[in-house]
């Protein structure tokens, strides 16, 4: 099955979707349990007895627990709100890349299957997106200094212009750190 084929049609998953269910957490690409879960097509807690009858083959490179602190960021991020009955028990875990695939293994259903290929294919569309961003980082910066050597040096006007358009191609920031406060400031 190809990428296009995976939407609306057999019950996948729109390839956009698994994409904006990706964090970046600690450097790393990750997807939630409780997100994976639901792809594969299973109840979070049965996914996640799974997975600890499983420990061993999910190292820290695989999966980790969120503390506390990433998973308020987190849930600031993507917007869940503070469920006040019921809800999670236990922080949330991470699966990296290489978590997906391994728990796709564990919970051996075709839609578990075939989700888990989707998802990979996901990732690596990410990282071919970043590494793409990142060559178009290193050659703004040869584009810049070629246009500092050969420009009037009080050129303010260039500068100023420089540095919006550096401003403007910074990455947003990861979930790692602390989201900005959101809201109206009636002191000023």
């Amino acid at each position: 099955m190809s990428t296009n084929e995976s939407g609306a049609s057999g019950g996948m998953v729109p390839m956009e979707r698994i994409e904006g269910l990706i964090h970046s957490i600690r450097g790393q690409k990750i997807i939630m349990d409780q997100n994976l879960a639901a792809l594969y097509g299973v109840g979070t807690g049965a996914f996640n007895r799974a997975i600890l009858r499983n420990q061993d083959r999910f190292p820290s490179d695989f999966a980790f627990r969120l503390t506390q602190n990433e998973w308020g960021n987190l849930k600031c991020q993507i917007g869940i709100s503070r469920l006040e009955w019921g809800g999670r028990r236990k922080l949330p875990t991470a699966f990296t890349e290489h978590g997906v695939a391994m728990a796709a293994n564990l919970i051996k259903s075709k839609r578990a299957i075939k989700m888990s290929v989707e998802i990979v294919r996901a990732f690596i569309r990410l990282r071919e997106f970043l590494a793409v961003q990142k060559e178009m980082g290193k050659e703004l910066a040869e584009f810049k200094s070629f246009i500092l050597k050969h420009s009037n040096s009080n050129d303010k006007e260039f500068r100023k212009l420089w540095d919006a358009f550096e401003k403007l191609s910074q990455p947003s920031k990861p979930i790692d750190e602390k989201p900005g406060r959101i809201g109206f400031n009636l002191s000023q």
